[in-house]
C-alpha cells in the first residue's frame, strides 16, 4: 500500500523487505515520512528496531529501496558489548565527527537537564541502563541531522529524564525542515506526531494520521 504524504518528504522508501539474518520482518512497506516528529509503532518482534536500521542502512535491504536525504540521517545504537569500553564523552565526540550540523550548545544543554554531567568520564560498563540510554539519546538530540530515528527513547529513564525529552519532542513536532522518527510500542496519550506507522496492523503496514494513503 502506498503511503506518500502531500508534504515533501525527507525520507522513504518503496517495496522494502529485510530484516537480520534470512527473517524478513519489513515485507514489502512503502512509505514516506516528512518534517515533524513521526511514531513507528508495534507489538514486541513487529520489526521497529528493525524498520529503524534498515532506514539508517545499519541492516542491509533484501528488496526495495531507501531513499535518505542529503542532510543526513542519524542512528546510533550503544547497547553492546562491542562499546563497553568506551567513555560516554568519547561516544559524542566520534559523533560530532560524523554530524556536520551538530549542535553543542544543545548537546551541553541536554547533558545538564539529563543530569550526565557526572558521567562523562565513566566506561560505558559504568553506567546503568537508563544512564547508557542517554547517551544515546543526547547524541541523537544534538545530531542536526535531517531525519533522527530514536528507538524507545523512554526506556529505563527517571520521570524527569522523560518529561524533558518529551518536551524537546513536542516542540519538534511541527518542525519545517526536520524529521524525528521514534520508534516504541505505543505512541504517549495525547502526542502531537505528523504521523504512526502501525506494525501491529500488517498484513499491508497500515499508517495513521498525515501519511496514510489509499
Amino acid at each position: 500500500m502506498s503511503s506518500f504524504s502531500h508534504a515533501p518528504s525527507h525520507l522513504h522508501v518503496t517495496a522494502l523487505s529485510g530484516g537480520p539474518g534470512n527473517l524478513p520482518l519489513i515485507q514489502n512497506l512503502t512509505h514516506a515520512w516528512s518534517a515533524g516528529v513521526h511514531w513507528i509503532c508495534g507489538d514486541e518482534g513487529t520489526g521497529k528496531t528493525t524498520l529503524l536500521r534498515l532506514l539508517a542502512g545499519d541492516l542491509p535491504t533484501m528488496t526495495g529501496s531507501v531513499s535518505r536525504p542529503e542532510g543526513g540521517v542519524f542512528w546510533v545504537d550503544l547497547q553492546g558489548a562491542a562499546h563497553d569500553q568506551v567513555l560516554v564523552q568519547d561516544c559524542w565526540d566520534a559523533m560530532r565527527k560524523n554530524c556536520p550540523r551538530w549542535n553543542e550548545e544543545l548537546l551541553q544543554q541536554l547533558i545538564s537537564d539529563l543530569d550526565m554531567d557526572q558521567h562523562r568520564h565513566k566506561r560505558l560498563n559504568m553506567l546503568s541502563t537508563g544512564s547508557r540510554r542517554k547517551v544515546m539519546v543526547i547524541g541523537a538530540l544534538a545530531s542536526g541531522a535531517t531525519v533522527t530515528l530514536l528507538d524507545q527513547p523512554f526506556v529505563s529513564l527517571d520521570l524527569a529524564s522523560i518529561q524533558t525529552i518529551q518536551d524537546f519532542l513536542s516542540e519538534a513536532a511541527e518542525h519545517p525542515q526536520r524529521a524525528w522518527i521514534v520508534a516504541d510500542y505505543e505512541v504517549p496519550a495525547g502526542w502531537p506526531h505528523r504521523g504512526l506507522l502501525d506494525l501491529d496492523s500488517r498484513s499491508g503496514h497500515r499508517s495513521v494520521g498525515e501519511e496514510s494513503g489509499t
